[in-house]
């Protein structure tokens, strides 16, 4: 299953296929991955850390490692500890190659580690089966994607019924909750309106919708104004702004820096394991 795919079946909570999974979700990871450990950054603890159930996210001594044959194996991630509190607002970084990918899609429960433990929102996922897993997408993350991935002929309305439908919703509370959430991001004079009569903010704008109606524990952005023209990637990024403000709990992966920016804490991730981790003054 390609990429896209994958992160298709994941916005709806559905379950992803095993085989191939591993290598399809990271590619740029393992194949540029400099495995020299020289001067390595390590993953030490900070004086502040604290007990995996008193955050939204902790890992730790959190292993990716690929089999890529002949004996030969590739660690996209090695030994990651973190903490990201409630209603934190984080930028993950790193160059292609750097494990930053493969890291959101063990946040996201679109993959499994290889090794360590992983908990959200007070709950141990890293042991849970493809069926737990799947119920975890859909009820405790709300995912946003670069491409928006919309049914193409679906309104903003049912796409954003979506996750609604997948969690056994009944149909009069489901529209209501559809509603209240693209009147949240502005789009309620575009609730019948298919993908293709949309502007790119206006897709991103339903995407984040969808992402917002299960009142999930995180925002899992990936790369979220990649396909958006400046201006309109502003827009974007002011209303994950707001939607901090609001206490949502916001992890976005990119690589550019303006972008993360709008982030009060950045983690920098280098060769699978965090280089830096800075906290900005406000």
């Amino acid at each position: 299953m390609s990429r896209s795919g994958v992160k298709e079946r994941a916005a709806r909570g559905a379950r992803v296929p095993e085989p191939d999974k591993e290598k399809a979700m990271a590619t740029a990871e393992i194949l540029s991955i400099d495995r020299t450990t020289n001067d390595r950054p390590t993953n030490d603890r900070p004086a502040n850390w604290g007990a995996p159930d008193s955050c939204m996210i902790a890992t730790e001594d959190l292993w990716k490692t690929y089999d890529m044959g002949s004996e030969q194996q590739v660690h996209a991630l090695q030994g990651v500890n973190l903490r990201i509190r409630r209603n934190e607002y984080v930028a993950i970084m790193g160059p292609s190659g750097s494990g930053k990918s493969t890291l959101m899609n063990l946040i996201g429960c679109l993959d499994s580690p290889s090794k360590g433990q992983y908990w959200l929102n007070g709950q141990l996922v890293s042991e849970l089966d493809d069926d737990e897993l799947a119920r975890i997408r859909n009820k405790e993350i709300g995912f946003v994607f670069q491409t928006f991935n919309l049914l193409a002929r679906a309104t903003s309305l049912h796409n954003v019924e979506l996750p609604l439908i997948y969690a056994g919703i009944g149909g009069m509370e489901r529209i209501e909750r559809a509603k209240a959430a693209l009147a949240s991001v502005g789009m309620e004079s575009r609730m019948s309106h298919k993908p293709n009569e949309l502007s790119g903010g206006q897709r991103q704008r339903v995407a984040i919708a969808r992402a917002l109606v299960n009142k999930p524990a995180i925002l899992l952005a990936d790369e979220p104004t990649g396909n958006l023209d400046s201006q309109t990637g502003k827009e974007i990024m002011a209303l994950f702004d707001r939607l901090h403000a609001e206490g949502n709990t916001i992890v976005l992966v990119t690589h550019e820096h303006d972008v993360a920016e709008y982030a009060h804490r950045i983690i920098y991730i280098k060769d699978g394991v965090v280089a830096r981790d800075e906290v900005k003054e406000r």
